[in-house]
């Protein structure tokens, strides 16, 4: 961690080395240890919008863009095109300068540059993988497949070092904290799946109701994708077990309760209460005492971590899926 922290302090006025190390981090999933750093090196970097290196340009352009700075497209790509709005041919060989031109076309607000940028960058990357050398060639042509900024972050990190891995300039301190990263979110990750899997089987759904999916893991696989960090972890367990409530019970409407049942169990959604399950089957009660106990719970911890109770608003959200799920 310091060492890739000595990096970014050590050419502060190197702002084209620095926004590419930038780039580096974001890929790889290690930018968060350095949220100062990248701030202040953004903050230095503005003026490369202007350079007449496309590389330069669009890779600062995209990294002031993600971090929230408001930069207009066209006025940073039109010199690089013709009076027509086209890209200049001369780019064509610019091989970096096209990877980055592409990464850039996917965070389009409507701007016509941006839709002839990823005309010109996927037509003539697509036409250089044949003169490339294996490493590169890999590379580009999961960038054409699976964009940057259209992907999931975790999955392409794993691609991006790998290809880091295999550059002639290595990155050593960046590649050693990216795997150290990768490792301990394996640990984690695995020690939730483990929990997650305890709290399925304990609560026995899947045994009791045997039409309905037994799918918990791969519901998981959502929460671990979209709440990254080490910090969501109990987020991760908790949101998982909402999903797969919101699965059992689509089950249940699909596939188990006839007509009448579940007129009952919407009411008794709405009323919220566990008296009010007490006339319904008992695969029903066993599901609306999951629900209801798993809503209190999530609700309990937002309470005491943020000091606002959003119980309510849960039985709300709850209601207007059960009434959906009865339009349905």
């Amino acid at each position: 961690l310091l060492n890739v922290q000595a990096l970014l302090h050590q050419h502060p006025k190197s702002n084209k080395g620095m926004l590419s190390m930038v780039d580096h981090l974001k890929r790889l999933c290690i930018d968060h240890y350095f949220q100062d750093e990248i701030d202040n090196i953004m903050d230095s970097s503005v003026d490369l919008l202007h350079s007449d290196d496309l590389l330069d340009a669009t890779l600062s352009l995209r990294l002031m863009r993600e971090v929230g700075y408001y930069v207009l497209a066209d006025d940073v790509l039109q010199k690089f095109t013709n009076d027509n709005g086209d890209f200049n041919l001369r780019h064509s060989k610019d091989l970096r300068g096209l990877l980055s031109l592409h990464d850039m076309s996917h965070l389009n607000m409507g701007e016509a540059s941006l839709y002839k940028a990823n005309e010109f960058s996927s037509k003539h990357l697509k036409f250089a993988l044949q003169y490339l050398e294996p490493n590169l060639a890999r590379y580009v042509m999961k960038s054409l497949d699976h964009p940057y900024h259209v992907s999931l972050r975790q999955y392409k990190a794993r691609h991006h070092l790998s290809y880091l891995q295999n550059l002639p300039t290595r990155h050593t301190a960046i590649e050693k904290l990216a795997l150290a990263e990768f490792q301990m979110k394996k640990l984690q990750h695995q020690s939730e799946m483990q929990e997650i899997k305890r709290w399925w089987v304990d609560l026995g759904l899947s045994q009791e109701i045997p039409a309905a999916r037994d799918q918990v893991l791969k519901w998981y696989m959502w929460s671990m994708t979209i709440l990254e960090g080490f910090s969501f972890s109990r987020y991760r367990v908790e949101a998982t077990k909402v999903i797969s409530m919101v699965y059992i019970v689509d089950d249940i409407f699909d596939l188990v309760a006839t007509q009448e049942e579940l007129c009952l169990f919407n009411e008794a959604i709405k009323m919220w209460d566990l008296a009010a399950a007490e006339s319904l089957p008992s695969y029903m009660i066993s599901c609306y005492k999951a629900l209801y106990t798993i809503t209190n719970d999530i609700a309990d911890m937002v309470r005491k971590e943020h000091g606002l109770n959003p119980i309510n608003h849960l039985k709300q959200a709850w209601a207007t899926l059960f009434d959906g799920f009865m339009i349905e």
